[in-house]
């Protein structure tokens, strides 16, 4: 009679500087899209739960904004809190960085993590784009000197290269303990709060430097009716311009957006969706920390 194999479970902080990867790691990491990705830094602006529970372990990965320099408005110093906020009281800590590229904002990702008692996992993402071999072993020697603690894994978050190590690593790490979360448990995050994202998610690809962070969606109505779900959402933005540069030319950009949401969603809702969008102008919401609230931007 063989043993069953010991519980464990824990807590995995995946931190790092504004658009390194850490959202696409998780959704490998998850084999399904849950965090929203897009070219523009700082396109993740809340903690979300990624629940993955295999082999008797169960990890729970924390996706974290950005950490970055720019606490101009409440919008950016909320996203640093909850990016820090996600060391506190971790199992695990995976920081993300950019092959040899170094900036200020992983110094000061760097500066934050020294600290932490528990592991720390550096994972070196984009490995497989790297002409030359040879210019990672002394950035490696680097970064081992300035996390001497820290476990080192080359990784290609778009591609799912060496996943498999950083995952049986991660699992080494996690104390014995019953799980925290049902089996089939993949999030803590609603529904409407993926419906959100996605609609979000669609504008930031679609216009990329166009626009610029004050823009937010809120969704007004999730109603399952027989087949159908029926969303309306409700973009949210600061200035008449902005609105207008959403919309498009008689109106085909916001269309082109609805239709991609749409898709997205009709996957993973399993369910044939009718999505309604307007856009608003809602002056300042990005530096009101009340309005922030009132649109799920907690713990301010």
């Amino acid at each position: 009679m063989t043993d069953s194999p010991v519980s464990r479970c824990g807590y995995v902080a995946i931190v790092g500087r504004p658009n390194v990867g850490k959202s696409t790691l998780l959704n490998h990491i998850l084999g399904q899209k849950l965090a929203i990705t897009s070219r523009k830094p700082q396109t993740t602006r809340h903690n979300m739960l990624g629940i993955k529970t295999e082999h008797g372990a169960q990890a729970i990965y924390v996706d974290t904004p950005g950490l970055h320099k720019n606490n101009e408005k409440a919008l950016n110093r909320y996203m640093n809190k909850s990016a820090s906020s996600a060391l506190k009281d971790v199992d695990v800590v995976i920081f993300v960085v950019d092959r040899t590229r170094w900036t200020d904002e992983d110094q000061m990702v760097l500066e934050r993590i020294q600290y932490v008692e528990g592991p720390v996992i550096l994972a070196i993402n984009k490995t497989d784009r790297l002409e030359d071999k040879s210019d990672l072993m002394p950035h490696l020697e680097w970064l081992a000197t300035q996390l001497p603690k820290a476990e080192i894994v080359p990784i290609s978050a778009h591609h799912g290269h060496n996943l498999e190590t950083l995952e049986k690593l991660v699992s080494s790490h996690l104390p014995e303990g019953d799980h925290f979360f049902p089996e089939d448990q993949i999030t803590d995050r609603s529904s409407r709060f993926f419906a959100a994202e996605l609609v979000r998610e669609k504008i930031m690809r679609q216009l990329g430097a166009e626009l610029p962070y004050q823009i937010t969606v809120e969704i007004e109505e999730f109603k399952q009716e027989g087949r159908i779900l029926h969303i309306h959402a409700l973009i949210l933005v600061e200035r008449d311009g902005q609105k207008k540069i959403i919309i498009g030319d008689k109106g085909e950009r916001i269309k082109r957006v609805g239709q991609e949401a749409r898709k997205d969603m009709e996957v993973l809702f399993d369910s044939k969706v009718m999505l309604n969008l307007w856009v608003k102008v809602k002056g300042g919401w990005s530096d009101d920390e009340r309005a922030l609230r009132s649109l799920g931007y907690d713990d301010i």
